[in-house]
């Protein structure tokens, strides 16, 4: 069974009116929202239950924050938030936690920097998943980070040296394919670099994001995300990789304006369905 979801917009708060929008509106895996957190016990047990009761499995907690900025008082508020995430994660039973790793810049949480690819770097952002894993020690969820075009990792090689190099158990992978793009070359095929991303990292696959790409006839190149089925995302390839995989993992809907496109996303990604 697909297991498909969304970041619900305009949420209730009331957690089985949330839990019952999402069943309304045809998904069965939801992204835990911003709020309730662990303070708040009674509020997340609430919000859990629902989800349970009706079949919504929690794919992700998101926590979004540079984890290795050289700023080291925004550093140490971001650890101490992704670390929080995490914590609430394993309390819900979420698939994951997910991040990204961040940059080199202060202030910025992924932009392009010199510093970004370096090996120094590279030890660095081992070393900050090695510790945010060893604080919390979760034991019901793993803690994963997003690819990203200008930061580690950024290709399937950097992640399964990341994954290698961080060596918990507790570490997994999350995929999102229009983040791998770089190239016309890469959007032209991308069946390719999807089945080579699940034949090199799908034993640790935990959750996916789906988004999609066009290539705009500009100078210089230009290349922006548009909803599931107006780019050239192999969403067949996409799905059948997923469904090979030996457990349910879930395929989270992003970055769309309305809950109106959402559902349109939803309709094409059925339709993919082989």
């Amino acid at each position: 069974m697909l297991r498909i979801g969304v970041g619900m917009r305009d949420a209730p708060e009331d957690p089985d009116a949330l839990a019952e929008r999402y069943v309304n509106l045809g998904y069965n895996a939801a992204v835990w929202p911003r709020n309730p957190n662990l303070d708040e016990p009674e509020r997340v047990k609430a919000l859990q239950t629902a989800f349970e009761k009706r079949d919504v499995l929690i794919a992700e907690v998101g926590a979004w924050c540079n984890i290795i900025s050289p700023d080291e008082e925004e550093c140490g508020k971001n650890i101490d938030y992704v670390c929080d995430r995490l914590a609430l994660a394993d309390e819900v039973g979420a698939c994951c936690c997910v991040d990204f790793l961040g940059g080199r810049e202060p202030g910025i949480p992924w932009s392009e920097h010199p510093d970004n690819f370096t090996d120094e770097t590279f030890d660095l952002c081992v070393e900050t998943v090695r510790s945010i894993i060893d604080r919390v020690k979760p034991t019901r969820t793993r803690f994963t980070i997003e690819t990203m075009q200008c930061i580690i990792p950024d290709n399937v090689d950097s992640y399964v040296d990341l994954f290698n190099a961080v060596d918990r158990p507790q570490f997994a992978v999350h995929v999102d394919p229009a983040n791998l793009i770089l190239t016309p070359r890469m959007i032209a095929n991308t069946g390719a670099l999807i089945r080579n991303y699940f034949d090199r990292l799908g034993s640790w696959i935990v959750s996916c994001h789906a988004k999609d790409l066009i290539v705009h006839p500009k100078l210089a190149l230009h290349i922006d995300e548009v909803r599931p089925g107006l780019g050239r995302m192999d969403y067949r390839t996409y799905l059948k990789e997923i469904d090979k995989l030996d457990r349910e993992v879930p395929l989270i809907l992003e970055h769309l304006d309305t809950m109106e496109e959402y559902g349109k996303a939803r309709e094409f990604i059925l339709s993919q369905v082989e």
